[in-house]
């Protein structure tokens, strides 16, 4: 694992681009979160994420729309520049964008590194009109090993699913990047933390990873967005954020990846993932997931 400071084993500095892309705009939101991640690596952050479909904006039209919005992995303009600037900066990005493969899209998460794209991760569960343009996502719910740690993803409803989380806890993820677009919840009390929010705490503290989410803001075609990025650590805690739910924000913080592992321990007689019932219930919850080392 990477060094980033002395003393510090596997501590990295992380950043949350929060900003607005705007639909069917691809060559200014491509700018904008170029312009954004440029700002976060020459301060310092090894590992920037970016919202949800960052590239081609949220709210469709139609399929037609939609499918005119999107590009391959292997060729699509946003990942071709995320990965220069990864190169430049010696930098990990996780960004959303619209994917296309042959006939079928896809509302996907790329993985760059300094060496280019890393691997995808396809939403696999998907929110209200998503259902009209999409397919749910077929790779499961990779880890991939990178210089940094072992990075996973998920996307905006997807962390509705504590299974998706553990899932990748027990592949071995030290950190899970999620982009997203959250909206708002009628029921949300203004009183308490975003529901959003909520889970990302819970899942970090459940499964002894770190978490870093990043939202967009505005409204588009009359569907509002929250906002309130944050970044959490292995404990369940907020180190950065939330960000506020009108503006734009970068959030950056810096977090130990290696304490995911090492301090995965409550106390002397409980350790998160080692005390499930595996007895009760499948190790893997039934899928064909090998586990990784945890």
């Amino acid at each position: 694992m990477s060094t980033d400071a002395p003393g510090g084993e596997a501590e990295i500095t992380v950043s949350c681009l929060q900003f607005e892309p705007r639909i069917g705009d691809l060559a200014a939101n491509r700018a904008a979160g170029l312009e954004l991640i440029e700002a976060v690596a020459e301060a310092g952050a090894r590992l920037a994420v970016l919202p949800e479909l960052s590239d081609s904006g949220y709210v469709f039209e139609s399929r037609a729309e939609a499918f005119a919005l999107s590009g391959t992995a292997a060729e699509s303009e946003t990942i071709a520049g995320w990965a220069e600037a990864a190169r430049r900066h010696d930098l990990h990005i996780v960004g959303g964008f619209c994917e296309r493969d042959g006939g079928r899209l896809f509302n996907s998460a790329a993985l760059v590194g300094p060496d280019g794209l890393i691997g995808v991760y396809r939403k696999t569960h998907l929110w209200d009109a998503e259902n009209l343009w999409f397919e749910p996502g077929d790779h499961g719910y990779p880890v991939f090993a990178t210089p940094l740690g072992r990075i996973g993803a998920l996307i905006c409803y997807d962390g509705w699913f504590p299974e998706a989380w553990r899932l990748l806890a027990m592949q071995g993820a030290d950190i899970v990047c999620v982009p997203t677009n959250w909206v708002p919840m009628p029921s949300q009390p203004a009183s308490l933390p975003s529901m959003s929010n909520i889970l990302c705490m819970a899942a970090a503290h459940s499964n002894s990873f770190c978490v870093a989410a990043a939202c967009r803001i505005g409204t588009e075609r009359g569907q509002p967005f929250i906002g309130q990025s944050l970044i959490v650590n292995h404990e369940g805690w907020p180190v950065a954020g939330p960000a506020p739910e009108e503006r734009p924000e970068v959030l950056t913080a810096r977090v130990n990846l290696a304490d995911a592992r090492r301090k995965r321990r409550l106390n002397d007689f409980n350790q998160l993932l080692r005390d499930r019932r595996t007895d009760l219930y499948d190790e893997m919850l039934g899928t064909d997931l090998t586990p990784g080392w945890y």
